[in-house]
């Protein structure tokens, strides 16, 4: 009878720990097969991995010859100054030619997220210069910056229906009013995913498989025919969730929750934003268009001032 009495404590206790870790496990574990790419952790992972980000570059970059080797660099670039902010990128190598190269995954929407390109890149630019100070014999020869960027959102935010001709893709240079490029040191590469709509039986390329397996591998359970090729088979394997160990399996699950909790403080900011909408659509149904700081109240419709009359003839009679 001891033992029984010493046990059920612990019984209670172990069962209290149980159901709490099941309320987190629902909140943070991942459902899928594989790792999201669009999570800080799945991107990284992903690539993070030489093999993977040599063959990615090379399906969006136009580098004459190929990628055949790159090393990683430090992301993080700390102002000139102590009031000058710092710099930080998502990933950031170099080829063996000098190239930078600034690869960046956005998820959620980012005003200016173009100009936040064009800075960062600037930045590449900048440090080369910097880099050569006390260099008598420096001609200005830049090395080239290339800036890849995947998008989660449109970049025109006037788009509403995520169509655009099928291109998913932009490229973007420094070019002279007759479409001219007047300089190859700043490239840009911009990857919007709700504009890629091909399921796997419309893929055709490269370009489309990447962005296939970036946009969608958080949702499948299998290798699609389609990308049954060295490079995929070997993604497909090494991002499977059940294969991280339990410190990266911890990492991703906190990357995973942080990108869910994102998405629940702008989906209930647009529901906020489109609840305001109403409301001032109401407004100025209601008392017309706002002049200055001055509402016009429009004249109440006929059957309306009709009933109003209606009920004060009857209060009158009641009285």
């Amino acid at each position: 009878m001891a033992k029984v009495t010493k046990s059920k404590p612990a019984q209670k206790k172990t069962a209290t720990r149980t159901t709490a870790e099941k309320k987190t496990v629902a909140v943070e574990e991942p459902m899928g097969r594989y790792i999201n790419p669009l999570t800080d952790f799945g991107f990284k992972f992903i690539f993070g991995k030489k093999e993977f980000l040599i063959d990615f570059l090379n399906t969006v970059l136009k580098i004459k010859g190929g990628i055949v080797d790159l090393h990683y660099d430090n992301t993080e670039r700390p102002g000139r100054s102590e009031k000058d902010r710092t710099t930080h990128f998502d990933l950031y190598c170099k080829l063996k030619t000098g190239e930078h190269i600034l690869i960046e995954m956005q998820h959620h929407r980012h005003a200016n997220f173009v100009e936040r390109t064009l800075y960062y890149s600037s930045r590449m630019i900048q440090e080369q210069g910097e880099d050569k100070k006390g260099d008598k014999d420096w001609d200005w020869n830049l090395k080239a910056v290339y800036s890849v960027n995947i998008v989660n959102f449109n970049l025109d935010e006037s788009e509403k229906k995520c169509k655009n001709n099928g291109k998913f893709i932009s490229y973007a240079h420094l070019k002279d009013d007759d479409n001219k490029i007047i300089s190859d040191k700043l490239n840009f590469v911009y990857l919007e995913l709700p504009y890629f709509t091909k399921n796997e039986n419309e893929l055709t390329n490269y370009i489309d498989w990447w962005t296939f397996v970036i946009k969608n591998l958080a949702q499948l359970d299998y290798l699609p025919n389609t990308l049954r090729n060295g490079i995929f088979e070997k993604l497909f394997f090494e991002a499977e969730i059940a294969k991280l160990s339990k410190g990266k399996r911890r990492e991703y699950n906190q990357s995973l929750k942080k990108l869910n909790d994102m998405n629940l403080i702008i989906r209930d900011r647009d529901r906020q934003i489109e609840a305001l909408q109403k409301q001032l659509a109401e407004y100025q149904r209601m008392y017309g268009s706002l002049d200055g700081t001055t509402l016009s109240k429009k004249p109440a419709p006929r059957s309306k001032v009709k009933s109003r009359n209606s009920a004060k003839a009857r209060a009158t009679a009641n009285t």
